[in-house]
C-alpha cells in the first residue's frame, strides 16, 4: 500500500477497511474543508454547516464498507453532505423559528471565525475581494435549493457536469437547465450591487 499521504481515495478506501485508521484521518483532511464551504453555500450558516459535514463523516465511517469502488469517492461524499443540506433546508421552511432565526441578521455579538488573506495585497484590494465574495455567497443564498445546488457545485467548487448529475441525482439536461436558470437568477439579483 502505499504511504497514506500520497494514496488516492480508492486506496485510502481500501486501507482503511483493512484496518489502518490513519486512512480515514486523511481521507477526513482531504475533504473537511471543500465540503465545509460546499455546505455553508448551500445553507448559509457556518456553524450549522460544521454539524451537517461532521455528520456526513458519520455517515461515510458506517458504511464505507457498502461504497462501490468503481465510483468516485469525492462524489460519493459530496452526495451525502448535499443531501444533509437539502435535509436542512426543507425542515427550515417546516419550522417558521428556525427560518427567522437563519434570516435575521448578524448582531454585534456574533464573532466570525478569522479569515487569513494574502499578506502582499494593498488592503483595498484585500476588502474589496472579501466584500465581492460575501456578495457572491450572499446572492447564492437567495437562489430555490434546487438552482443553488448546482449552481454551487459548477460556479464555485468547479465541479462537471457530470459529476453534479451524479451529486444530484439528475440527468445531465436537467442539470443544465437548472445551472441556467440559476445562473439567470443570479444575475439579476446581483446585478444591482455592481453599478
Amino acid at each position: 500500500m502505499a504511504v497514506v499521504g500520497s494514496a488516492d481515495n480508492a486506496e485510502l478506501v481500501a486501507a482503511h477497511l483493512a484496518g489502518d485508521t490513519r486512512a480515514f484521518q486523511e481521507l477526513v483532511g482531504r475533504y473537511r474543508g471543500p465540503l465545509h464551504n460546499f455546505v455553508t453555500r448551500m445553507i448559509g450558516d457556518r456553524e450549522r454547516a460544521e454539524d451537517l459535514v461532521q455528520e456526513a463523516f458519520i455517515r461515510v465511517y458506517r458504511h464505507l464498507h457498502r461504497f462501490d469502488s468503481t465510483r468516485k469517492f469525492s462524489t460519493w461524499i459530496y452526495t451525502i453532505a448535499s443531501n444533509l443540506a437539502k435535509n436542512e433546508l426543507r425542515n427550515r421552511s417546516r419550522n417558521p423559528l428556525v427560518l427567522y432565526q437563519s434570516l435575521r441578521p448578524r448582531g454585534a455579538d456574533d464573532q466570525l471565525p478569522l479569515q487569513f488573506e494574502d499578506s502582499t495585497t494593498r488592503p483595498d484590494d484585500m476588502f474589496a475581494g472579501r466584500y465581492l465574495r460575501e456578495l457572491v455567497d450572499r446572492t447564492a443564498a437567495t437562489l430555490a435549493p434546487h438552482h443553488r445546488e448546482v449552481f454551487v457545485m459548477r460556479e464555485l467548487e468547479g465541479r462537471s457536469y457530470e459529476e453534479i448529475a451524479r451529486t444530484t441525482g439528475c440527468n445531465l439536461g436537467t442539470v443544465k437547465s437548472r445551472l441556467n436558470r440559476a445562473r439567470r437568477a443570479f444575475a439579476e439579483r446581483i446585478a444591482p450591487y455592481l453599478d
